[in-house]
C-alpha cells in the first residue's frame, strides 16, 4: 500500500504562485508513476501533470504547459508542483496519484490506484 498527502494549497491573488507538494509512505516511491489530477466543483477530475519513474520524462495538460511544473525526489520520497501565473480558472481541489502501470496510461485516472486527499487551491482575481 501506499499513502499520500499532499500539502501547500492556499489563497493566492491572480498571477501568483504555490507549490504543491505530496510526500508518499509504504510502498517504494520509486516504482511509481506520479501525476497530479485536480476537481473544480461539479467537474470531473482532471489530469494536470505526470511525472516518470526517474524523474526523466514529463507530460502536462495543454492548459496549464509553460505555467506548471512536475518534479520528484526519490530520495525523499516527494513529487511537487510548481504552479505560477495562477488563474482563478486554477481554483480547484489538487489531487496526486500514484501509477504502478505504464507511461502510455499517465494521462488516465483509472490508471492510478493511490490517491491523495486532496489540497485545495483557490486563486482571487
Amino acid at each position: 500500500q501506499v499513502q499520500l498527502v499532499e500539502s501547500g494549497g492556499g489563497l493566492v491573488q491572480a498571477g501568483g504562485s504555490l507549490r504543491l507538494s505530496c510526500a508518499a509512505s509504504g510502498r517504494t516511491f520509486s516504482s511509481l508513476i506520479m501525476g497530479w489530477f485536480r476537481q473544480a466543483p461539479g467537474n470531473e477530475r482532471d489530469f494536470v501533470a505526470a511525472v516518470s519513474r526517474s524523474g526523466s520524462n514529463t507530460d502536462y495538460a495543454d492548459f496549464v504547459k509553460g505555467r506548471f511544473t512536475i518534479s520528484r525526489d526519490n530520495a525523499k520520497n516527494t513529487v511537487y508542483l510548481q504552479m505560477n501565473s495562477l488563474q482563478p480558472e486554477d481554483s480547484a481541489v489538487y489531487y496526486c496519484a500514484g501509477s504502478s502501470r505504464t507511461w502510455y496510461g499517465r494521462r488516465r485516472y483509472a490508471d492510478y490506484a493511490y490517491w491523495g486527499q486532496g489540497t485545495q487551491v483557490t486563486v482571487s482575481s
